[in-house]
């Protein structure tokens, strides 16, 4: 047995205590093999001064869309989607959307995110990225049907289909798939009854946009006389291993079918600030025993992939959202971005103890503004950066090592994304 050895720093348990210990990895399973005192392996990561945790799970986003970060600021939803995003989407090409991939996995590996979900276009790139990349990701194919003849529109939907049986198992089965219709607003409603069905026949999981701004809510309830979340379970979208993004606007009956069919809710707050979608009812969903996991939506309307950052969010905002100061505490939003985002993605990782995947980062606790140390958690979710992530290692191996990322390089890949990048916008303006 090949072994990893993080020694000399403390250890996140799964339940929140933090405790000096040393991680044993088994390399060739990927999982780890002891958490505790002494541990000596056939290679070392040095921990000293820094706490081992879970890899970060980044549960909603569209990583290829790095390449659009500030590209589109300032902007409601809709009109962004409208005026800005959709019609410079539309010039993507699969070699622009494969280096996007790699710039948004690249800023991740660096701020401690070892998984991420992720609906897009070219998907066979991005997988190919996790391939290289070293990371896990639950990926699919964005389907968006209307404005779309009735052809097209279909084939869109036989592509998310073909995407997700296709790829799942890829990477060595780090990427696993799903069917992802865009929302329930932007697929029609024949189509993805038809897509659902076949999703349920192929034991493929579900994602979608659900509730994130009242435009969303509206036209369901004004068409059907029913709350989004009550015609997505007439459509069979809610299930264990679904997950939907966002569920800002949700009522309580709606809240309560998300409890009883055990469907996920990603939380995006930075997202959701920037387009001013509202706040999303976070504390209300916990108390229901709905699975709740971050997301930090596309860096094109966050700006950043860094769930340090969607964890202090997800915080300030829940504690706003409640009016309640003790509402979405730190261990909670901790927990959200590590076993709850696994849970909610399907995916392994989420927790440091013997039998879980070796999905990990380790954090630097000496810095400025981590000093002193009076909680740990609390500075997880209160204080800490991306940038204070010293080594993440994934599946058993090493990402990155003293904040070298090691599978991919750095400096060629960023000239490669600003050179897609500017490219793009030349030919969306011509």
């Amino acid at each position: 047995m090949e072994t990893l050895a993080i020694t000399g720093g403390r250890v996140l348990q799964p339940d929140s205590r933090v405790t000096e210990a040393d991680v044993l990895v088994d390399r060739a399973s990927g999982t780890i093999e002891a958490v505790g005192p002494d541990l000596d392996g056939d290679e070392t990561l040095d921990a000293t001064g820094g706490l081992v945790m879970p890899g970060l799970v980044n549960a909603h986003t569209h990583v290829a869309m790095s390449l659009l970060r500030g590209y589109a600021d300032d902007k409601e939803l809709d009109a962004w989607l409208q005026e800005d995003i959709w019609p410079i989407e539309g010039e993507l090409t699969p070699e622009d959307v494969e280096v996007g991939a790699e710039l948004g996995v690249l800023e991740m590996i660096k701020s401690g995110t070892t998984t991420f979900a992720d609906m897009y276009f070219h998907v066979d790139r991005i997988a190919d990225v996790v391939d290289r990349a070293g990371v896990r990701a639950r990926l699919g194919h964005g389907i968006v049907t209307v404005g779309k003849d009735e052809a097209d529109a279909r084939a869109d939907v036989e592509e998310g289909i073909e995407v997700a049986t296709a790829l799942d198992g890829a990477a060595d089965g780090r990427v696993r798939t799903a069917f992802m219709p865009h929302s329930l607003t932007t697929v029609s409603e024949e189509l993805l009854a038809e897509g659902l069905e076949l999703a349920a026949a192929h034991d493929v999981p579900v994602h979608l946009h659900a509730n994130e701004t009242e435009d969303e809510v509206e036209p369901i309830v004004d068409e059907r006389d029913e709350r989004p979340i009550e015609y997505a379970a007439e459509l069979g979208a809610l299930g264990d291993g679904n997950f939907f993004a966002h569920g800002v606007h949700l009522d309580d009956a709606e809240i309560g079918l998300l409890a009883e069919t055990d469907t996920a809710v990603v939380h995006c707050p930075a997202s959701n600030m920037k387009l001013a979608s509202g706040i999303a009812p976070v504390q209300r969903l916990r108390d229901a025993g709905v699975t709740v996991a971050l997301g930090t939506d596309g860096p094109a309307s966050n700006n950043d992939l860094d769930l340090f950052d969607e964890m202090r969010d997800a915080a300030m905002v829940g504690k706003l959202g409640a009016d309640d100061a003790s509402a979405v505490p730190a261990g909670d939003v901790v927990e959200m971005a590590t076993a709850g985002g696994a849970e909610a993605v399907g995916l392994p990782g989420g927790r440091v103890e013997p039998g879980a995947a070796a999905d990990l980062a380790v954090v630097d606790l000496d810095a400025p503004h981590l000093t002193p140390v009076h909680n740990v958690v609390s500075h997880l979710a209160y204080a800490a950066r991306g940038s204070d992530v010293r080594h993440t290692v994934c599946d058993g191996e090493v990402l990155m090592r003293d904040r070298e990322v090691t599978t991919l390089d750095a400096e060629a890949v960023k000239a490669r994304a600003a050179e897609h990048a500017a490219d793009l916008v030349d030919r969306v303006d011509e």
